[in-house]
Parts: C-alpha cells; sequence; structure tokens
C-alpha cells in the first residue's frame, strides 16, 4: 500500500510541530524518519496511524483519503519504543491477542489462530519461548515478540516508533539487520522513526531528514550522506568539522591570509565576497607536520588528543589561529597504521589541508 501525505500541518499551542509537510511512500518501501528529538518525525508518524489528528492537510492510502478513518480500520500495525506487551499473557497469547478481538465475523478460527501465531513466531525466530511470559524474555526477544503482534493482523502498513530505543547497542545492531531481512520476505509498506543515523542509513530504502517540523532532505541513505542538501542535514549525518569563511567567485577562504586554505567552490562561481561555511569530514582532512619556517598552506593545530581505538586513529586538535573561536576543536580520522607511520605525538603542531569540503554561502 502506498501512503500519500499532503500539506499535513500540526499545532501544540505555540509550537509547530510540522508545518505543510508533504511525502509520498511507495508501496513495499521501508522509509526512515530521522531527525533530533523534537522534529516532527513520531508526530507525523501518529497523524499516519490515525492516533493523532493534523490540524489541516491529508493522509491517503494508495490513493483512498483516510484522514478522518478511524485507528481501527485504517489496517496499521504499530510498534512502539516500550513493546507494550500484555505481562499477564504468555508470549503465543500477546501474538494472538488481535486475532482473538476481532468481529466474529472476521475472526479466525481456532486452529487457524494456532497455524497463523506459530507460523509469526517462526517467522520472528522464537517459536520456542511460546509459552513463557515477558518478564522471562531479553529485551531484543521482547520488541520482535511486539512485531510478531503488528504482523499478526496482516497491516496494510508497519509503523514502528524508535523501534529498538531502549535495547542496547550491539543488540540494536542485531535488530536492525534483522528487521531489514523481515522487510525483504514480507515487502509490507514500513515506516520507523529514529534518531540513530546509522540506523537510518543501514536499514532504510529512503531516508526522510526532518528539522523542526519540516522535511529538509529525502533520498536513498547513499543520496542524504553523499550529497547533504543543507548544512542541517551536513551537520546531523556522522562527525563533521564546521569552518567559517568568505566565498568569492567560486572560491572560499578558511584562515588568515598566512595560512589560509582556498576551497574550490565552482557552484558560487557568481558568489562576491559572501560569508561562507565550509563542512568537512573527518577523514577528509590530510593530516602532516608543521614545518617552522616552511610553506604550510593549511590549518596549523596542535594535537591535543590522539584516540586510536581498532583499525582508526580519532585526533582532536586545537586550532592555533585565534579566528578559529575560543576552545575550538577540529576532529581528523585517519587508519591507526597510517597514524603509527608518521608517529604523530600529542602536542606536536600538525597541518590540516581539506581533501573534499561542501560549502554552503550564507543566505
Amino acid at each position: 500500500m502506498s501512503i500519500e501525505i499532503r500539506n499535513v500541518n500540526k499545532q501544540f499551542g505555540d509550537f509547530t510541530a510540522l508545518n505543510n509537510v508533504s511525502l509520498d511512500i511507495e508501496s513495499g518501501e521501508l522509509v526512515a524518519l530521522l531527525g533530533p528529538s523534537g522534529c516532527g518525525k513520531t508526530t507525523l508518524l501518529r497523524i499516519i496511524a490515525g492516533l493523532e489528528t493534523a490540524d489541516s492537510g491529508t493522509i491517503g492510502f494508495s490513493g483512498e483519503d483516510t484522514t478522518h478513518v478511524h485507528v481501527r480500520e485504517r489496517q496499521v500495525g504499530f510498534v512502539f519504543q516500550h513493546y507494550a506487551l500484555f505481562r499477564h499473557m504468555t508470549v503465543f497469547e500477546n501474538v494472538a491477542f488481535g486475532l482473538r478481538v476481532k468481529p466474529r465475523n472476521q475472526r479466525p478460527s481456532e486452529s487457524e489462530i494456532q497455524r497463523k501465531v506459530h507460523e509469526l513466531l517462526g517467522l520472528v525466530q522464537l517459536d520456542w519461548l511460546a509459552d513463557r511470559y515477558p518478564s522471562q524474555l531479553s529485551g531484543g526477544q521482547r520488541q520482535r515478540i511486539a512485531l510478531a503482534r503488528a504482523l499478526a493482523v496482516e497491516p496494510k502498513v508497519l509503523l514502528l516508533d524508535e523501534p529498538f530505543g531502549a535495547l542496547d547497542a550491539k543488540v540494536r545492531k542485531e535488530l536492525r539487520r534483522w528487521l531489514r531481512r523481515l522487510h525483504d520476505e514480507l515487502h509490507v509498506t514500513s515506516i520507523f522513526v529514529t534518531h540513530d543515523q546509522e540506523e537510518a542509513l543501514e536499514v532504510a530504502d529512503r531516508v526522510v531528514l526532518m528539522n523542526k517540523g519540516n522535511i529538509e532532505q529525502i533520498g536513498s541513505p547513499q543520496d542524504v550522506w553523499e550529497h547533504p542538501a543543507s548544512p542541517f542535514v551536513y551537520g546531523f549525518l556522522g562527525d563533521v568539522n564546521l569552518f567559517h569563511g568568505r566565498a568569492h567567485e567560486g572560491e572560499m577562504l578558511i584562515g588568515a591570509d598566512q595560512h589560509a586554505v582556498r576551497l574550490d567552490s565552482p557552484e558560487h562561481g557568481l558568489v562576491q565576497d559572501a560569508k561562507a561555511m565550509a563542512y568537512v569530514r573527518p577523514h577528509d582532512l590530510d593530516v602532516a607536520r608543521y614545518t617552522p619556517g616552511g610553506v604550510n598552506a593549511g590549518i596549523v593545530a596542535k594535537l591535543t588528543r590522539a584516540i586510536v581505538v581498532g583499525p582508526v586513529a580519532r585526533l582532536e586538535l586545537e586550532p592555533v589561529e585565534s579566528h578559529f573561536g575560543k576552545d575550538a576543536i577540529i576532529e581528523a580520522q585517519l587508519s591507526a597504521s597510517q597514524y603509527r607511520q608518521q608517529d604523530f605525538k600529542e602536542g606536536e603542531t600538525l597541518v590540516l589541508t581539506p581533501r573534499k569540503a561542501r560549502v554552503f554561502v550564507d543566505g
């Protein structure tokens, strides 16, 4: 089932949760709504589910207006962050619940319910836990049961709100992989809310980045990572260094004349001496030793801390020039073997040169 969201607005008092949001989700797609707390992603999910009403705008399911259709009639499966399993029921009874409360004329027979629940427990690889109670399960197992329960009623749309938010990092990673595999088997149109960019980029077919009630960018994980549409997206997706400077006729200048770094920005070829920002990922900075009296074209900075974990060395550096601002920290990243080869030492002065940068002009 496809979903058509058109010009949806939602206010809570003076707070704008959603500002004229429009979005199309294709049938069988797995879409992530990604953004910081308070950006509107959960409100949008609840409006799609029918748990919340928009102030204006429409929600369509496969071309049919469902804006005023009751949540019970929408054929939506919902999975919350905190499982919401019935504690007094076994795993089997939890999954069967949605089938047993159907109107009599739609309710499957008891043998059909038995077959279906065991099939779903097999699908989430927890058939062996059918007689246990939620309190006897781990967090990851409980979340899989919650998903099986949502799928039992054969929803046309599956909505997941921070489904793995309450779990530890290792379990989250396993469940992300598992959710992706499950979706590839079932192809049910799914939308999940997360503030974890790694989760969104790893699991989703498309990512919808939200900020302050607006959609900032929509695209494939690779697309939003490689071509962020705005400073917000650049800053939100992964670690990034922000440098301020001036843009003029296709070039940006960072730093004072003596050690100024010039960045090509042909997309701003018509710009005349305007304030600009350059975003540079830590792994896009070349790091070299500073040579006193030599040509050091780059940002001169002191290595204050090196964190070498596994194959990666993360460097924290303080720029020498004052115009970078008090307490400014630049992050650079290189392979652990490169770091050892160069034999950099904490306290040493180094020169940083951006290999690749994305320049945004103010205004």
